[in-house]
């Protein structure tokens, strides 16, 4: 398997936001990573005080940070020294099945374009069950930026 090392390192994102454990591929076309959500994360808390789930629009991020960003950065690395201005300009996700404190997933993305700093692709979300949690297209725009 690839070191994605340097994909994981230039994310501009921090516990408790990070949602990115591991990347399994990336290439021009997509990618695929996981993510564990820890039992203790801070919007368990008030989420459904009896059952907590993962609210959908953390599920919205994590599908964003594996399946967007992380391959915005692998497309720009020949111009990408440690910066990246991003913005999210589009979401649609259906969802399909809940996820539990605990639980891990996959995110796995296609590109559809990118062009003039925009990328869109589809993206799915899979339980360690191999089932369908939530699909859909996420688009934002992304560029190297000189400053801090």
């Amino acid at each position: 398997m690839q070191n994605f090392t340097s994909i994981l390192e230039k994310l501009p994102y921090s516990p408790p936001f990070l949602f990115v454990d591991t990347l399994q591929h990336v290439d021009e076309n997509g990618t695929e990573g996981s993510y564990t959500f820890p039992d203790d994360s801070f919007f368990y808390l008030g989420h459904f005080k009896q059952a907590p789930v993962t609210p959908g629009v953390i599920l919205t991020e994590v599908m964003a940070q594996i399946g967007v960003v992380c391959l915005g950065i692998f497309l720009l690395s020949d111009t990408l020294t440690s910066n990246i201005a991003i913005a999210m300009t589009g979401t649609q996700v259906d969802f399909y099945k809940p996820v539990f404190p605990g639980e891990t997933v996959t995110v796995r993305s296609t590109k559809e374009y990118f062009r003039f700093n925009k990328l869109s692709c589809k993206v799915e979300m899979l339980n360690s069950r191999g089932e369908l949690v939530c699909r859909g297209t996420i688009s934002g725009m992304m560029k190297p930026t000189t400053h801090a």
